[in-house]
């Protein structure tokens, strides 16, 4: 019986049981199934997700350069046309030490010392009084290197950045234990000082990141850094990548290329002339900006004292990297006479021809304002009183106009707002003086006093005299080329049409009086007809009671050939010691420039 119980039970159990073909099917079924997986994963990382694993493969500057954008060049171009970066992007090598893996320090500092120039035989004689305390500047470098090599447990110690290729080779070929080479992406300015100005530099924030700071550089810095890739992917515990698990990535998007209106050869010919002025006449500063009245382009702008913005950070003022031409209002003195003169006529309140009886000096409630020569002429013409540049005379204008009407005029010019042209640091300058409503502070402004303005304003102002009355807005960027291939081209705009062009026309013939017949002889051309004027401003005190003795601005503005301007051209030299007269200093430098230009832009002459 019980051996019957277990006969059953064995036959009860092999009736569940799976035969062999069928288990060696289903485990076949299994494999197979674990095969297509693996294969499709395969097939997913190496097609779909192929650009991951190629950047990651091909170390730290491919994988660098799939997240982090390329920053855009900023170019000019010359008169052939020919585009060159006046602010670009170099790759230069960073040796670093692995120290940990440096078997030989001392040795290793000797070898790697030469190759870098450390040695004391193979260094340059630094400039110092102290013979002695050049030496132990130059030795010092050496010791830090060895210094940074002798730390047992240090992985990464940067030794040198910036190493040109030919010296990064020479690394490389003497294979020193734990010595490295990484490429380094760094901003580079081959124009250096004469653009340093136009193009600002790119510094490292608080955050670490980089970022444009003046210029073009700060202005259009989003423009010109493109935009940040990421790339994400699944993590274990330990922050290792999971690779089976999933990854996204995102590429970089490159800056965009911008295209300047400047003129390279000219910005080089105009802030080297206007460097040797401010020498010349042992001035402060001085700052030169040239535009085309037509389209409002700017073909040159600087000022001086500059600076390298290779190396932004050896200057010794910040002050330095202000754009004098837009960041810098001062009173323009007489200058600005023309402008108003300018109002009167387009008014219909003087001509040319129109006199009065100067005194040499006009009487404003308690005060006296006399001619800035202190003399009186007595009967004089519109014409003569810009020759002489008499206050009087401009006072006389006023009055003809009315304060509200030349108020409205110089508003139309374009002072008091900035002007909107894409470089950092603009000011608007201050003209409320003008919108007052009384006589004093009307008659000082009418001759340029008591009212601040840039050279860029003053320059777009003189657009209007050589544009047929049209005040253009200023334009630096010509075109922006994006990563995609699109082109944004930037066209001419007129921001008002502020005098009539025979306004514009009876204006320019009594400038080139001015320059032929009055102080400012040296500012024109042999051959040409030049308009313009003079302006020496006075510079007030600090603390705002009066002005500063023996110390001014002096400016001239100007443009030609009359017949059809090419350009208009501000040159400012300020606190000039030789002569405090704008005659005998911006006048000339004016001229200088001005024969350049005409030569330059092939314009035959006039007479």
């Amino acid at each position: 019986m019980k051996g019957q119980k277990q006969k059953k039970r064995r036959h009860y159990g092999q009736s569940r049981s799976i035969p062999a073909p069928s288990r060696i099917r289903i485990l076949q079924l299994v494999l197979f199934g674990v095969a297509a997986i693996l294969v499709a994963r395969l097939a997913f990382l190496q097609i779909a997700q192929h650009g991951i694993y190629e950047a990651l493969a091909s170390g730290q500057r491919e994988l660098y350069k799939e997240l982090f954008p390329e920053r855009g060049d900023l170019l000019v171009r010359d008169k052939d046309g020919e585009e060159m970066a006046i602010a670009t992007n170099r790759y230069l090598s960073l040796v670093w030490a692995e120290a940990r893996r440096v078997d030989d320090p001392v040795r290793t500092a000797q070898v790697l010392g030469e190759i870098l120039g450390y040695n004391i035989e193979e260094e340059p004689v630094l400039e110092s009084e102290d013979e002695d305390e050049a030496q132990e500047d130059r030795i010092s470098k050496k010791e830090l290197l060895l210094h940074k090599l002798s730390k047992e447990n240090d992985p990464y110690e940067p030794i040198e950045h910036k190493v040109s290729d030919e010296i990064a080779e020479e690394v490389r070929r003497a294979n020193l234990p734990g010595i490295h080479l990484l490429k380094e992406r760094f901003r580079y300015y081959p124009e250096r000082n004469s653009t340093s100005h136009v193009t600002g530099f790119v510094s490292r924030d608080d955050d670490g990141g980089l970022s444009g700071k003046y210029g073009l550089e700060g202005h259009l810095d989003e423009t010109l850094a493109g935009h940040q890739g990421f790339l994400f992917s699944e993590l274990d515990a330990k922050g290792r990548w999971i690779s089976v698990g999933s990854r996204n990535r995102e590429p970089a998007q490159d800056g965009a290329d911008v295209l300047l209106t400047i003129d390279r050869t000219i910005q080089f010919v105009a802030c080297d002339t206007l460097k040797k002025a401010v020498e010349e006449y042992e001035a402060d500063k001085g700052s030169v900006i040239i535009v085309d009245p037509k389209t409002g382009e700017i073909r040159a702008m600087c000022g001086f004292p500059d600076y390298d913005p290779n190396v932004f950070n050896e200057v010794e003022d910040i002050a330095v990297y202000n754009n004098q031409v837009t960041f810098e209002a001062y009173e323009p003195g007489s200058v600005f006479k023309p402008l108003v003169m300018a109002a009167g006529i387009d008014s219909g309140a003087v001509t040319p021809q129109t006199s009065y009886f100067d005194t040499g000096e006009e009487r404003i409630e308690e005060h006296t304002i006399r001619n800035s020569d202190l003399k009186a002429y007595e009967w004089q013409t519109m014409t003569q009183v810009l020759e002489k540049s008499l206050n009087t005379g401009m006072i006389f204008v006023m009055r003809k106009i009315g304060m509200s009407q030349m108020a409205d005029y110089v508003h139309g010019y374009g002072f008091g707002e900035s002007t909107g042209i894409k470089i950092d640091s603009e000011v608007a300058g201050n003209i409320l003086n003008v919108d007052k409503g009384y006589e004093i502070f009307s008659a000082t402004s009418s001759y340029g006093q008591g009212i601040t303005a840039t050279p860029l304003q003053l320059a777009m102002a003189y657009t209007a005299l050589a544009n047929e009355g049209s005040v253009m807005k200023p334009h630096i960027v010509k075109e922006i080329r994006y990563d995609d291939g699109s082109v944004e081209a930037i066209a001419p705009e007129v921001m008002k049409q502020v005098l009539s062009p025979r306004t514009s026309q009876l204006v320019s013939a009594m400038l080139v009086s001015v320059i032929e017949n009055g102080h400012s002889s040296s500012a024109g051309v042999d051959g040409y007809y030049i308009a313009g004027k003079t302006g020496t401003a006075q510079v007030a005190k600090e603390n705002g009671a009066g002005y500063q003795k023996d110390n001014t601005i002096a400016s001239f503005v100007g443009y030609g050939p009359v017949r059809d301007p090419s350009f208009v051209m501000l040159v400012r030299i300020d606190h000039p010691r030789t002569t405090q007269w704008a005659a005998g200093t911006a006048a000339p430098t004016f001229g200088e420039i001005a024969d350049f230009l005409l030569q330059y832009d092939n314009i035959a002459p006039e007479r």
